[in-house]
């Protein structure tokens, strides 16, 4: 079962987090959207509050599709917006791929690296951030409430780190670790996008100026693989925009969403 929010009113927006983050990733901008859009908001397969990823001879890829094929059939949502950060963004164009979307805004979403070398800069990366987490530990309580300790442990995904909540921050920390079996899993098997897009659904594709997970370099991979689609700088933020800068974010989510 996949763990959920429904928060607001008005036409369905559903929010997916990136590998290894969970749901409360898309707080920061919930001010901004839920007088305007009913938000449902996810925890994907083995992150957050959700049932662990359990492979069954299926991809990452395609458990992830079909679970959010059951999510929605049990929810009622038929072909709601879709927006995700990472992972997330992935899943929204493997969600319009499949033809159950109304739109898609995918914020610097996984799948427009060059080659599997290419990707080895981010799976270092990750393995990087996991020994780190180790190493703060049990300190992480007292990190987390100081602007240098908030830096150190999220300056990899977050441009003004100093702008995350605490106990949001402390929460995340705490959801990584909880996510690592099926991080690594995704991380290994990680392919890159090659779906299509039906013409009908709308695209949007917003890439931080800062990312360091997946560098901006991937924009243009990916303006070049969906040339329709409307492609977004976000100045000034990181792989994770939402808490950099909610109100663009929230901006961007509404102007594609919009019935």
């Amino acid at each position: 079962m996949l763990a959920f929010e429904r928060i607001g009113s008005g036409p369905p927006l559903v929010l997916l987090h990136g590998v290894g983050h969970r749901r409360q990733a898309w707080y920061p901008v919930l001010k901004h959207l839920t007088g305007r859009r009913e938000v449902i908001l996810v925890d994907l397969p083995g992150h957050g509050e959700s049932d662990p990823l359990v492979l069954d001879g299926r991809t990452g890829v395609r458990i992830l599709r079909d679970e959010l094929t059951t999510f929605f059939e049990q929810q009622g949502l038929d072909r709601p917006h879709i927006a995700g950060n990472s992972l997330g963004g992935r899943m929204a164009l493997e969600a319009a791929v499949l033809g159950i979307a109304r739109s898609v805004t995918a914020l610097s979403p996984a799948g427009f690296w060059r080659t599997d070398a290419g990707f080895g800069y981010t799976r270092r990366l990750f393995g990087t951030v996991e020994r780190v987490g180790r190493r703060v530990g049990d300190r992480a309580p007292r990190l987390v409430r100081t602007t240098a300790g908030r830096a150190m442990m999220f300056g990899w995904i977050n441009a003004h780190p100093s702008r995350l909540d605490p106990e949001l921050a402390l929460g995340d920390f705490h959801a990584f670790t909880r996510a690592q079996p099926a991080l690594h899993t995704l991380v290994r098997e990680a392919t890159p996008f090659t779906g299509t897009v039906p013409a009908d659904i709308p695209v949007t594709i917003a890439w931080g100026a800062w990312d360091l997970v997946l560098p901006p370099y991937q924009a243009r991979r990916a303006r070049t693989a969906l040339p329709t689609a409307r492609h977004i700088r976000l100045p000034s933020c990181g792989h994770v925009p939402m808490s950099d800068d909610p109100e663009l974010v929230a901006g961007v989510l509404l102007r594609r969403s919009a019935d």
